[in-house]
């Protein structure tokens, strides 16, 4: 009997992969990671592969690494594969341009995503394959993830016979990310299937001492043509190998793969040609359209390199007369996308009209609807270059759709509205194991997240059949919605597309009575109309109450599978608690007992709402004109036609759109207590969003609670929250020093009062109060430049960044890498900066920064140049002598007589000067971007570089990088890293030039601020290394003691802050480490204690070496401040 296993696609190839892999070359990309890491666990198991070992798994320091670590392990007969996409892929384009030319094989798996061109998307598209196609790599697609599962052992095999490398693509999210039930195959018969001949040949010509030979050489014009066309038979042969390979793999699935597999009518006259996931849902529209009369087909394409025009035209029916092509890609400047070019070419001797188009980009949601408009367009007007998905009102590409074509489903769909981080992703993908793996039905799920970290929205689109789904887009008319944050009925549609008779679950902690008065008229006409089972369950209190704090997801778990009866309930319940002693093994019996208390408790909490049937002569009004980022933040984003971009074409957006946005998402606030503040302004350096703040009034006002001010004497003093953008991560509370062991501020229950705040920064008098000392209390007064972000709550990062912008204020611009800082940093509609900002590329920031910072200085050398024509200008010269002096720079800005100097007007700007920031994380400056930033510090330019240290890959989902320490379990290092940390710093101290420092604010807050006034005053470069708690540390307190558990990191000698200028001496500030304290310290996060569960053995002996390290490291240092 078939087993089936319900999983992703990246699960899927990883598991085959593995067999085939003896080394694997890895480095983190979104959405390609999961892949690298299950190999990682699987080699971490003991998992062995079809070689009899384990794979040896080795991270490197990007892509381009990852491919030529690859490329080295070949010419040593070793089978080797890598897992990447997007950028990532081109970064490996130079070394599979190699790998073709040298005939060796390998495969490369490639969850296929957007390219950063005007912005940066993760979400998944053909852009970064396409890019491939001109290497010679050969090239297999899949569009599902059981097609994943067959397709990598397909590409593996036929690498292997035909000693060419193979570039095995899905796409990313849709196909990667998405759950799905698949039957299982026995991977011993496909090891039977090995050209065991082939092999041999690759390992012999493996490099070695006893045959020498000379490899990769320079070949001059008389020979390199020949020697590129020799190769053309093998690739002939790759088409034969491929579909010999499809023949047998049919065999053990049961299935009918093919070069290109057509499906539809055998009588087609119109047919659509494409690739990846989007076939699916062809398919879907193809049944239901031949069922209306249509005549219509699909060509899926499998293997795109080699192109075989044979191949194709053997399954295109005779009677075709018109084809439409779908490419997931724009190649902008072309005469048609890559699959439409190869299209055209191999049907240019038939009579078969051909028309391209492009759909899906970044995702782009791909329906039904929109493909019957493109059979439509087929037999009416052959619109060709056309879009769909989009209006086009702009170039008038688009094609038009009609919503309501349906196709046939059988399906009970779920849509899940959660709260990133509140564990709703994790539930939803419990259903889906629970009832995948435990009854006969079907499951898809595929999750759909914003570009907030955690703390944004999530929607989980689930399917559960009696038969195959194959439905790869959002559902749009779910049977049953449930919704995590109440929050969110006053702000989305959410309910508008509710099935009639439809059910919905609310998580509030509203009794009925108040939740009915406070709902809007238009939820309660729907629920009337729709005729909806209407249910809410306080999940936060029932988790909290039994001592899991926020964690609602076991909760609304059970609650969901109680309503929507799909399996016995209490078989749902028995397996629910075996999972959870699984799944919290490593954290003891008592958080597993708490789990199943929750699971009790919450049958007994759900409530069913009756809802009244004069709700449906409520009135409500639903025409309100929103602007562009009003329609992105109220999930619309996909209405807004081509035309809303027209001034938005080159990436360039409006900063600082934070402050507008309300969000309203926190579960508890700060409350201030003023009789017991000290008015030290901790809080609001700490806050990681920025939303608590210092204010000063000119006097007391009746309707503000104030106390009068220390400093300065005769004004009033206030602390406000802006509720509306606050996260309720606590962190202000915990910090907060307090009077007489009394805090100031206190987490209490969010009631969505209304806030002063606004009211405050417009009647302060912050501005009034300049103090020449750069303290903490100072410094938080003035108004950050960065706020609100889209950070995780309790995030270690956002503080420096706040704080960066509070000192150096309107002259400062930051040049930022991917990663964590740049997403929360500028993610379309959210840009919470006020200065300039931009981003560039993971790798690539430090010369980027040095670029923006070279263009600034040529344009203030031209001003120097202006100014110095003119000798006896008084403003001129005082320019020149303090051009440097932002305080003198900015009275020259307003002295200047623009109209007798004109050219001057257009330079204004410049007449400041800047402080340039390159900002990134330490998987840019310890990794992938090191050489860049290496180069940077070797220059004498003014520019600094600050470096959040999280120690982690944190964008990524939580890899290992190079800062990260001995022992330390992540992604990629799951039994614990086996090296040390890199000690960027002392690296960076080898230039004598060069400013440097180390800096932890939860440690020491006023030493940060001395760093950067240092770094500013330096004449060359600087670099910064701040110490960022983060997510995916596991601290056990919970992030809102992210700055205390810092504290904890330097106090016990874990991470020393020091400064050195080249200008003075060393100074070391971490003082007198309590070493005795370091055990206790790493305990507190689970990066380290899991240590002790997935390495008991060598765990302590570990440990206790990085406790060495950090000692000597110490001895060092201090011995150089002693000097």
């Amino acid at each position: 009997m078939a087993k089936y296993k319900t999983m992703d696609a990246n699960e899927a190839v990883a598991r085959v992969t593995y067999k085939f892999t003896e080394l694997a070359g890895i480095y983190p990309i979104t959405p390609a990671s999961p892949m690298a890491e299950k190999i990682d666990v699987m080699s971490t198991n003991g998992e062995i592969n079809f070689w009899g070992n384990k794979v040896k798994v080795v991270e490197m320091e990007s892509e381009a690494g990852a491919i030529a670590l690859v490329h080295g392990a070949l010419q040593s007969g070793i089978l080797s594969s890598t897992f990447t996409a997007s950028q990532g892929l081109l970064l490996m384009i130079p070394t599979l341009y190699k790998l073709a030319g040298e005939m060796l094989p390998a495969v490369i798996n490639v969850a296929a995503r957007s390219l950063s061109t005007h912005s940066l998307s993760i979400f998944g598209d053909h852009q970064d394959v396409y890019a491939t196609r001109q290497t010679g790599v050969c090239m297999l697609a899949s569009s599902s993830v059981e097609e994943a599962y067959h397709m990598a052992a397909v590409a593996h095999l036929s690498s292997i016979k035909s000693s060419l490398p193979f570039i095995h693509f899905f796409d990313g999210f849709r196909t990667s990310h998405e759950i799905n039930k698949i039957k299982e195959i026995d991977l011993s018969k496909v090891e039977a299937l090995i050209d065991k001949k082939a092999l041999q040949k690759f390992r012999e010509r493996a490099m070695n001492n006893t045959n020498p030979t000379t490899r990769g050489t320079a070949e001059n014009d008389d020979i390199y043509f020949q020697n590129t066309e020799v190769r053309n038979q093998y690739y002939e042969d790759a088409i034969t190998i491929v579909e010999d390979y499809m023949n047998k793999i049919n065999k053990i699935t049961k299935e009918n793969y093919k070069p290109f597999n057509y499906y539809g009518s055998e009588k087609a006259k119109e047919i659509i040609i494409a690739i990846g996931s989007v076939c699916q849902c062809i398919e879907e529209t193809v049944d239901k359209l031949n069922d209306q009369g249509y005549k219509v087909g699909l060509v899926k394409v499998h293997l795109y390199r080699p192109f075989s025009v044979e191949k194709l035209l053997e399954v295109i029916p005779k009677t075709v007369q018109k084809v439409a092509v779908l490419d997931r890609t724009k190649e902008a400047g072309s005469s048609g996308e890559p699959l439409y070019l190869d299209v055209v070419n191999a049907l240019k001797d038939t009579n078969i009209k051909v028309i391209g188009g492009r759909y899906g980009l970044s995702s782009k949601n791909t329906t039904p609807p929109m493909i019957k408009a493109v059979y439509d367009n087929l037999k009416k007007e052959m619109k060709n270059n056309f879009t769909i998905g989009i209006n086009d009102d702009v170039t008038n590409l688009s094609l038009d759709y009609d919503n309501n074509f349906k196709v046939n489903q059988d399906s009970y769909q779920l849509l899940i509205y959660g709260y990133g981080s509140d564990g709703m992703i994790s539930t939803s993908k419990d259903i889906l194991k629970i009832i995948g793996d435990n009854t006969p039905k079907y499951v898809q799920g595929y999750f759909q997240y914003d570009s907030k970290k955690s703390g944004g929205v999530t929607r989980s689109h689930i399917r559960l059949s009696s038969s195959k789904i194959r439905s790869t887009y959002y559902v749009d008319d779910p049977d049953f919605i449930v919704v995590s944050k109440d929050t969110y009925m006053y702000k989305y549609d959410i309910l508008d597309n509710l099935k009639q008779n439809g059910v919905f679950l609310l998580n509030t902690n509203l009794n009925e009575e108040d939740l009915i008065k406070s709902l809007p008229n238009k939820v309660k006409y729907l629920l009337a109309t729709k005729n909806i089972k209407f249910y809410i369950i306080d999940a936060y209190k029932v988790a909290g109450s039994l001592g899991l704090k926020n964690k609602i997801n076991t909760c609304m778990e059970t609650a969901i599978f109680k309503i929507m009866k799909e399996y016995n309930i209490n078989k749902v319940i028995s397996i629910m608690k075996e999972n959870t002693k699984t799944r919290f093994a490593s954290k003891g019996q008592k958080i597993i007992d708490i789990n199943n208390k929750v699971i009790d408790a919450s049958l007994a909490n759900l409530i069913e709402v009756k809802v009244s049937p004069s709700w449906s002569t409520l009135e409500y009004k639903d025409n309100k004109k929103l602007n562009f980022n009003e329609t992105i933040n109220l999930l619309k984003g996909d209405t807004l036609p081509v035309s809303s971009f027209i001034d938005k074409r080159s990436g360039i957006f409006e900063a600082g759109t934070t402050k507008k946005e309300k969000r309203n998402i926190a579960e508890n606030i700060p409350c201030w207590l003023s009789e017991n503040c000290i008015q030290c302004n901790q809080c609001a350096f700490a806050c990681p969003h920025g939303v608590i703040r210092p204010f000063l009034l000119e006097e007391k006002q009746d309707k503000i609670e104030s106390v009068p001010a220390l400093i300065p004497k005769g004004k009033e003093f206030a602390i406000s929250i802006n509720y509306e953008a606050c996260t309720g991560c606590g962190l202000c509370a915990v910090a907060c020093p307090g009077k007489v062991g009394n805090k100031a501020l206190k987490m209490v229950p969010n009631t969505k009062q209304k806030s002063n705040f606004d009211y405050l920064l417009k009647n302060n008098v912050n501005d009034k109060y300049e103090a020449s000392l750069l303290t903490v209390k100072n410094i938080s007064f003035k108004e950050p430049k960065f706020e609100y972000s889209g950070a995780c709550a309790g995030c270690g990062e956002t503080p420096y960044l706040t704080n960066l912008t509070r000192v150096f204020s309107d002259n400062l611009i930051i040049a930022n890498a991917t990663g964590c800082s740049s997403i929360y940093g500028g993610s379309v509609p959210s840009t919470p900066y006020s200065i300039p900002w931009a981003s560039s590329l993971f790798e690539d920031n430090s010369e980027y920064g040095l670029g923006i910072l070279t263009g600034i200085n040529i344009k203030r050398d031209k001003i120097q140049k202006y100014m110095k024509e003119y000798p006896r200008n008084k403003v001129f010269k005082k320019w020149l002598d303090n051009k440097d002096n932002y305080s003198v720079c900015r009275e020259v800005l307003n002295e200047i007589d623009y109209k007798k100097h004109p050219f001057l007007l257009n330079m204004k700007d410049y007449i400041l000067p800047k402080s340039v920031w390159i900002v990134g994380g330490d998987g840019f400056a310890y990794d992938i971007g090191y050489g860049g930033l290496d180069h940077v510090l070797s220059k004498q330019e003014n520019i600094n570089i600050l470096v959040l240290d999280t120690e982690v890959y944190s964008n990524t989902g939580g890899q290992s990088s190079k800062s990260s320490n001995l022992g330390s379990v992540a992604s990629f290092t799951s039994k614990g890293k086996e090296n040390y940390k890199k000690d960027l710093a002392r690296i960076a101290m080898c230039y004598p030039h060069v400013y440097v420092a180390a800096t932890n604010i939860g440690y020491n807050k006023e030493q940060y601020l001395k760093v950067l006034k240092e770094a500013s005053e330096h004449n060359g470069p600087s670099l910064v290394i701040a110490y960022s708690p983060c997510i995916e540390h596991g601290i056990k307190t919970g992030m809102e003691h992210s700055q205390s558990n810092a504290y904890l990191a330097s106090k016990c000698g874990y991470f020393l802050t020091f400064r050195s200028n080249p200008n003075g001496k060393f100074i070391l500030d971490s003082k007198n480490p309590e070493f005795d304290k370091y055990e206790d310290y790493l305990m507190t996060e689970n990066r380290f204690a899991n240590l002790k569960r997935v390495n008991k053995e060598e765990a302590e002996e570990i440990l206790n070496k990085q406790k060495q390290w950090a000692i000597n490291r110490y001895n060092y240092y201090k011995k150089i401040s002693e000097e």
